[in-house]
């Protein structure tokens, strides 16, 4: 059983920095695509970035693409995201996922394609 934890989450100003980790257990990094999503209160969640299981492809949304970067440390077993600029249409809650299935092409910017999920971590831009 694959289990995500999230962390690294706040309260930060417009024009701030946040990093978000997902430290996996269960299975190895290198086994695993992940993802990064995010819901907004009153709103669906959507995706951000994600990173297939060798690091070859990273695709972002195209509302953080500039500003956001994810990566993997394998030797930790660990995710990031580090965001930059942010600003307050980026609060949300934030989620790790892992797709141990390996899905390939677009359909990986896709919820459903996900099958583990970490509980969540708030992130909160004031202005």
């Amino acid at each position: 059983q694959v289990q995500l934890v999230e962390s690294g989450g706040g309260l930060v100003q417009a024009g701030g920095s946040l990093r978000l980790s997902c430290a996996v257990s269960g299975r190895r990094l290198n086994a695993l695509n992940m993802g990064w999503f995010r819901q907004a209160p009153g709103k669906e969640r959507e995706f951000v970035a994600r990173i297939t299981w060798s690091g070859g492809i990273i695709t972002y949304a195209e509302n953080v693409k500039g500003r956001f970067t994810i990566s993997r440390e394998n030797a930790k077993n660990t995710m990031y995201l580090q965001m930059n600029i942010l600003k307050p249409d980026d609060t949300a809650v934030y989620y790790c996922a892992a797709d141990s299935a390996r899905t390939v092409g677009a359909a990986g910017t896709q919820a459903s394609v996900y099958n583990y999920w970490g509980q969540g971590t708030q992130v909160t831009v004031s202005s």
